[in-house]
């Protein structure tokens, strides 16, 4: 009977969403994966794998363009009966998605099985995830991203904080339970504030010396326990470069996966122009200077490679398109042309 039921209630489900849109039927057939577990199994027979090996993805390089690749479940199976207990790997992935036609999306992380087999099988490469998000397609970079943090969130769980004993996950990988205690325990991201502070005409960008050479870009950390957003920008910016923030506004938000998982909540800061003498902490930062207009537009057109002068020195360059800092760095540079 209960059998019955459920094929009942999925009927009338899917006849209520065909009267919805799009991205509403998507996000009502992913919830349902996330808690009919018979119909994630389901759909991991059908679906398609983003791969990693150790939280790296695997990409393929087709001329001077990276894709990545979805390989069906089909072919996972192919390659999997290459190794033992092929069936149990399955079992390991997580949801992280699916297309406007309802077909799912996993994540699947290989790090136990040889990196050169499965390399050789599908003609590509396993690429460490800093590097991929900014050679992949801009829509390819949050699915990247946010199945990294779901994989290494896992790993990191596996056992129960209250009695040590082993948490299991879920099929779609929303939730670890532990049996022992009944605690279920979700994926969590972590608030960070991430700040472009200007003086009116000027605005701030510092450097950090694990960055690469000649990297600017806005401050940034980690909210405290009970702080509040406004809280979090005005105590970074006083902690970071002795600046008392006057005003500030949200501009946009971000997940970001280092160096775990993150939501980088971008903001832009005012300070009074008659009180912007820079005092870097020198165990945050390693630089911080005031950048006109005219060299911000000119960091943003740099390139990291073309920044080293003859002199061994960089020209400042900043995050790229695909940092949601750099779009805190061109919406500044829209307010000034305006």
């Amino acid at each position: 009977m209960a059998v019955v039921y459920q094929a009942l209630h999925r009927r009338v489900s899917s006849l209520a969403c065909r009267l919805h849109s799009t991205y509403v039927r998507k996000m009502r057939y992913l919830n349902q994966l996330k808690e009919d577990d018979s119909l994630c199994r389901q759909a991991q027979t059908t679906g398609t794998f983003y791969l990693f090996h150790n939280l790296s993805p695997f990409l393929q390089k087709v001329g001077k363009t990276y894709l990545v690749p979805q390989v069906s479940a089909a072919e996972m199976k192919r390659i999997l009966e290459k190794f033992q207990e092929a069936e149990q790997w399955i079992e390991k992935s997580v949801l992280i998605g699916c297309s406007d036609e309802h077909r799912p999306r996993f994540a699947l992380d290989l790090g136990a099985l040889e990196k050169s087999v499965i390399e050789s099988e599908l003609q590509g490469s396993f690429t460490d995830l800093r590097k991929a998000l900014f050679v992949v397609d801009e829509k390819d970079s949050p699915l990247l991203a946010s199945a990294q943090s779901l994989l290494r969130w896992h790993d990191s769980h596996q056992y129960c904080s209250k009695t040590g004993q082993p948490t299991q996950k879920n099929p779609a990988g929303s939730k670890r339970v532990c049996h022992a205690s009944g605690i279920t325990y979700y994926p969590h991201m972590s608030p960070v504030v991430i700040t472009l502070v200007s003086d009116g005409s000027r605005c701030l960008l510092a450097r950090q010396p694990s960055f690469p050479p000649g990297m600017y870009t806005a401050l940034s950390g980690f909210c405290d326990m009970g702080e509040s957003v406004e809280e979090t920008v005005r105590r970074e910016v006083a902690e970071e470069v002795g600046l008392e923030v006057e005003s500030l506004r949200y501009s946009a938000s971000q997940h970001w996966p280092f160096p775990s998982s993150s939501l980088m909540i971008a903001c832009h800061a005012l300070v009074g122009a008659q009180r912007a003498e820079i005092s870097i902490d020198s165990l945050e930062l390693e630089e911080a200077h005031w950048f006109g207009l005219e060299e911000i537009v000119e960091g943003l057109k740099r390139e990291p490679r073309s920044s080293k002068q003859d002199d061994g020195s960089f020209l400042p360059w900043f995050p790229p398109k695909q940092a949601i800092a750099h779009q805190l760095i061109h919406e500044w540079v829209q307010q000034q042309s305006a």
